[in-house]
Order: structure tokens, then sequence, then C-alpha cells
């Protein structure tokens, strides 16, 4: 991750259990990032948190230096087998 970016928080993204420094590492370890099909600022990142387990972070650009994080979670085994058909 670019250091210049700024992550914002909202509440909403620590609900499952994964913390600030587990979102913060995935930025820095990411795997898959992309724009979710159908909005125009809804992304979906795929990285390590400090454990060295993947999980999906839910976030809008704000600005090219800033991202609101409203979600993350540990990643669905349905997912990465989707991600494995797509190649």
């Amino acid at each position: 991750m670019d250091e210049d970016i700024e992550i914002v928080f909202k509440q909403s993204a620590l609900k499952h259990g994964i913390t600030e420094a587990d979102i913060r590492w995935a930025f820095n370890t990411v795997e898959f990032d992309e724009l979710i099909h159908g909005f125009e600022n809804k992304y979906r990142l795929l990285g390590f948190n400090t454990k060295g387990n993947m999980i999906e972070v839910l976030y809008n650009l704000v600005n090219e230096h800033r991202v609101n994080v409203f979600h993350a979670f540990p990643c669905s085994d349905a997912f990465l087998k989707s991600l494995s058909k797509q190649e």
C-alpha cells in the first residue's frame, strides 16, 4: 500500500473481530483488489491479516490519498473458489 494512503475505519468494519491492524496489514499484503461489479465506488480487497489468514476488506475511495473501510471479514472458501474459476 502507498504509505501516503490514509485508511478511515467505519465501526462496521470491525464487527467480525477483524482489527484495524489486520486491515492495515491486508492493504500491505494485497493478493486481489477489484471494483465490485455493478458499483461505481465499492472495492473488494483480499489480503492477509496479522496472523497470516486471508481476509476480505470492502472499501470506498474517498480521494487519491484516502480510503473508507466499511466492512472486513474472514475470506470465504466460496469466494476463493470463484476466483480460481476466473483464471
